[in-house]
């Protein structure tokens, strides 16, 4: 039992890998299920790629049995809802990734990259994948080893989570001087679009014109994934979608903005940071 006396993700992942006497270290996580061959599948794939990290796909399951429950463990494993992010959709054949979330990698990695960064309470293991890809080494999602993820069972939780992975991206792009994916713009981006055309609305003919039709074609997005959904699932749940979706993406892209602008401020990580975390579990 090792002591983590800052109560963070990095540093209690700091401390076990300085404690570590293996060869070979392999990041586990809350809110998840393994299954009893993850880590023997994990290792054996690592030896047998040759690459730098492995990690499996995220089976997306609900914690509970209600229509908001489903809708988010949907939302969370729909591309619509995170886009190209392979270790969430899933994938049929191995392939070079940016980043797997449980991943296996040998100890002399961090010997020769340096631990995680622990101003990232949040995105910590994004910054150390970057990390292994600039150094010319690769990353290898094998879909044929999946755990299962238990996604947040309420709207709140899910826009808390959203929020601070939003929060935490640009301190992220700021300490590796760019971002990683496209991705990480679009919901900052949407959300700032209906900001700004709204705010200029009434003045600006054009601005009412754009609004309404940034508006309107997310929402045309927003009720065809979740139509969808009725393939597979009841009415309740595809109902559920519909605000499931632009949580996701409004909670990200307001963390995401609030960070640039208290960057820009001169703000710089505080305590307050680590506090944000709690919220979510």
């Amino acid at each position: 039992m090792l002591d983590n006396p800052q109560r963070i993700t990095p540093c209690a992942l700091n401390t076990a890998i300085r404690a570590a006497r293996g060869e070979i270290i392999v990041r586990v996580d809350a809110h998840v299920l393994y299954p009893p061959t993850y880590i023997r599948q994990l290792v054996d794939a690592l030896l047998e790629t040759g690459v730098e990290s492995v990690g499996g796909v995220i089976r997306t399951v609900p914690a509970a049995e209600t229509a908001m429950a489903h809708a988010v463990a949907i939302g969370m494993s729909h591309p619509f809802g995170v886009g190209d992010s392979r270790f969430r959709i899933g994938s049929s054949v191995r392939r070079d990734v940016d980043h797997v979330p449980f991943f296996c990698c040998r100890r002399e990695l961090f010997d020769r990259l340096g631990l995680f960064d622990e101003e990232l309470v949040r995105n910590q293991d994004g910054e150390f994948s970057w990390r292994i890809r600039q150094s010319g080494g690769r990353i290898m999602l094998i879909p044929e080893i999946s755990s299962t993820y238990f996604a947040r069972d309420t709207l709140g939780k899910l826009a808390r989570m959203m929020f601070q992975y939003g929060y935490f991206k640009p301190l992220t792009i700021t300490k590796i001087g760019r971002a990683v994916t496209a991705r990480q713009f679009a919901p900052s981006a949407l959300l700032l679009s209906l900001v700004l055309s709204a705010f200029a609305s009434p003045w600006l003919g054009a601005a009412r014109i754009a609004f309404a039709a940034i508006a309107l074609a997310y929402m045309a997005a927003v009720l065809t994934a979740a139509g969808r959904a009725l393939r597979d699932h009841p009415l309740r749940v595809a109902l559920a979608l519909v605000v499931t979706f632009p949580a996701m993406h409004f909670s990200y892209g307001y963390g995401f903005l609030r960070r640039w602008v208290e960057l820009a401020l001169g703000a710089r990580p505080q305590q307050r940071d680590r506090a944000l975390v709690p919220l979510t579990r």
